[in-house]
């Protein structure tokens, strides 16, 4: 395809979407416009069209791209979120955790063949212990920097760094397990500070987490925001939900009194029952009914 015709194509395209709402789904559903026209031109230019004719009769195909958008807005509107924008993981990855784990439940069984009375030199679970802890901290570590349905990859500094955290945690906690059953109290020391430095880069790392969410998430939680953001907005609902509640429970513990009295204590717990499940139903439709506007 031609310069002039792979121009001509994004000026008769950002035309056609000129006065559209660019949400995320519509900026993709350009694109991959934007792709089958530079494919439909190139097969009109190589039949001998001239490629402004060819970019406009590429346009002319796509009809009403307000229609189109619509149309892929309702669509996407019947679809839940997560699959809209679900990511599978890649089969490298599945088969490096699958081969790491069953490595890490080998070394496991080794570790704790002494706490079941098998009688062996300390060295080998020690040994055994050392590979589980490794283990688990790369499948961590990997798994960080594998993108998700609703997280970007960590950086590979911030995931080796939670993957090393994990190790230390594991090698100074199954260590110190094994001083419990003859190892040299010497390694305890080693443990403790094995755990300690752990601790230390969680709480680094932690400290100085970012959002990693991606925007469909970040979308959803800011609407789950707003959803239960009502009494906050309104202190008059709050006023009036706190009202309810006590009149509820007042009537409730009434209840409560009465039928301990008449029909004895076998039955009077169900009048704090029917509270709870009558401000449970107050709160809900306080919070998520139609809103009255002065």
């Amino acid at each position: 395809m031609t310069t002039g015709a792979g121009l001509e194509i994004h000026r008769l395209l950002d035309a056609a979407f000129a006065g559209i709402d660019m949400t995320p789904e519509t900026q993709d559903l350009k694109e991959e416009m934007r792709a089958n026209l530079v494919a439909r031109v190139a097969e009109f230019t190589d039949s001998g069209v001239g490629p402004a004719e060819a970019a406009r009769r590429a346009i002319d195909e796509l009809g009403d791209v307000r229609s189109v958008v619509d149309e892929t807005a309702t669509a996407f509107a019947t679809v839940p979120a997560w699959v809209r924008h679900r990511v599978r993981p890649r089969p490298a990855y599945v088969v490096r955790t699958v081969v790491v784990s069953l490595m890490a439940a080998g070394a496991l069984a080794v570790a704790a063949l002494p706490f079941f009375g098998v009688d062996m030199a300390l060295a080998l679970p020690l040994a055994a212990v050392a590979v589980l802890a490794v283990a688990c901290g790369a499948i961590v570590a990997d798994a960080l920097r594998q993108e998700t349905t609703t997280s970007y990859p960590l950086p590979a500094r911030r995931a080796g760094g939670f993957g090393v955290a994990t190790a230390l945690t594991l090698a100074g906690v199954g260590t110190g397990l094994l001083c419990l059953r003859g190892l040299p109290l010497g390694w305890l020391v080693g443990a403790v500070a094995a755990v300690v430095v752990a601790i230390v880069v969680f709480a680094q790392l932690g400290a100085t987490h970012t959002n990693r969410h991606k925007p469909w998430v970040v979308r959803m939680h800011a609407e789950h925001e707003r959803a239960g953001d009502r009494f906050s907005e309104d202190p008059a609902a709050a006023a009036r939900f706190g009202l309810y509640t006590a009149t509820i429970w007042l009537a409730a513990f009434a209840a409560f009194a009465v039928l301990s009295f008449t029909v004895g204590w076998a039955w009077s717990w169900l009048a704090l029952v029917g509270a709870v499940v009558v401000m449970m139903v107050t709160l809900a439709r306080m919070l998520f009914g139609t809103r009255q506007t002065a």
